[in-house]
C-alpha cells in the first residue's frame, strides 16, 4: 500500500497593522487547516516576519499583503488574488466579499463565475478605518475586547465621517460633554459602518462576505447585518488573505527560502 505523501505549506498576510498566517496541509490532493495566528506588529512587521522564520519551516510559504510584501524574497501574490483562491475553496456562494481591515475598505465584486471582476476602495481619509478606531478607544483608556462588548445607554452620538480630524474632534467633545462613552463608541461604529454602506450604494448586491480584522466588533456587523439582506462572516474572516496565499502554494511553484536573506534591501513606508 503507497504511503500517503504529507506536506505543508504555509501562507502570510502583512497587514497595515497586523499579520496573519495559516499553515495547511496536503494530503494527496486533501487540504486541511492545521493552524492559524494572527499579531498586531505595531509597526514593525520585520520583527514579526524573523519570528515566524525561526521556527521549522514548512515546503512552501507565500505571502501577500499590501507594500510590505515586496521587500521579501519570498513568492507573493496581490491581495486580490489570494482572496479570490479562498472563496474558492470555501465555496462562498456570494456577490460582494467586504475587506475591512485597518488601513482601508475594500469592496471586491465578483462576476457569475464568482471571479473577482473589480475592485472599490474608500477615500484615503483614516475615519472609517480599523486603526483609527483602536487609536479612539486607546484615548479612552478601553482595550478592544471592553469597547465592542460595552452595553450601550441610549442613542449612539452622531460621529462625522468625512475627515478624521473632525472625527477626531467630534469624540473628544462628547467626552468633554459627559456623554457616555458607550454612546461615542457605538457612533463611531455606526459611522465606520455607514462608510462600507455607502461604498457599496452603487451595486446591486443581496448578499455580502465580510473578511479582515473589523468583524470582531459586533456593534458595526449589527448595523451592516440590518442593512444587507444577508451578510456572512466566515470563521475564517480574520486570516482570510493568509489562507489564498497558502492555498496558491499548494498548486503552483514557489521560490525556496534562504532564512539568511529574508528581506530585499529596500525601502517602504505605510500610510499613516
Amino acid at each position: 500500500m503507497k504511503t500517503p505523501t504529507l506536506s505543508r505549506y504555509l501562507g502570510i498576510n502583512i497587514g497595515a497593522s497586523s499579520i496573519s498566517t495559516v499553515e495547511l496541509q496536503k494530503c494527496d490532493e486533501q487540504i486541511t487547516i492545521l493552524s492559524n495566528k494572527t499579531v498586531a506588529h505595531h509597526g514593525n512587521p520585520r520583527k514579526i516576519i524573523e519570528e515566524i522564520f525561526r521556527g521549522e519551516i514548512p515546503d512552501k510559504i507565500v505571502v501577500t499583503g499590501r507594500k510590505f510584501r515586496k521587500l521579501l524574497n519570498i513568492t507573493s501574490i496581490p491581495e486580490p488574488e489570494a482572496v479570490e483562491l479562498a472563496a474558492e475553496y470555501l465555496q462562498l456562494d456570494t456577490d460582494i466579499i467586504i475587506s475591512a481591515g485597518g488601513e482601508n475598505f475594500i469592496i471586491y465584486l465578483l462576476d457569475k463565475n464568482r471571479k473577482i471582476s473589480k475592485c472599490m476602495t474608500g477615500n484615503k481619509c483614516a475615519s472609517g478605518t480599523g486603526e483609527f478606531f483602536l487609536q479612539q478607544i486607546k484615548r479612552m483608556d478601553l482595550s478592544v475586547e471592553e469597547a465592542i462588548d460595552i452595553d450601550d445607554e441610549g442613542a449612539a452620538y452622531k460621529i462625522s465621517g468625512r475627515c478624521s480630524v473632525f472625527c477626531k474632534s467630534d469624540c473628544t467633545h462628547a467626552l468633554n460633554k459627559g456623554i457616555s462613552k458607550s454612546n461615542v463608541i457605538s457612533g463611531l461604529c455606526r459611522m465606520m459602518a455607514n462608510k462600507i454602506i455607502e461604498l457599496t450604494s452603487h451595486i446591486s448586491c443581496e448578499r455580502a462576505v465580510i473578511i479582515g480584522g473589523v468583524t470582531r466588533n459586533k456593534k458595526i456587523l449589527k448595523t451592516l447585518h440590518e442593512h444587507f439582506n444577508e451578510l456572512i462572516v466566515p470563521d475564517q474572516s480574520a486570516y482570510f488573505e493568509a489562507l489564498g496565499a497558502a492555498l496558491y502554494s499548494t498548486k503552483n511553484q514557489v521560490s525556496e527560502i534562504d532564512i539568511n536573506s529574508l528581506f530585499r534591501k529596500e525601502h517602504v513606508s505605510f500610510t499613516f
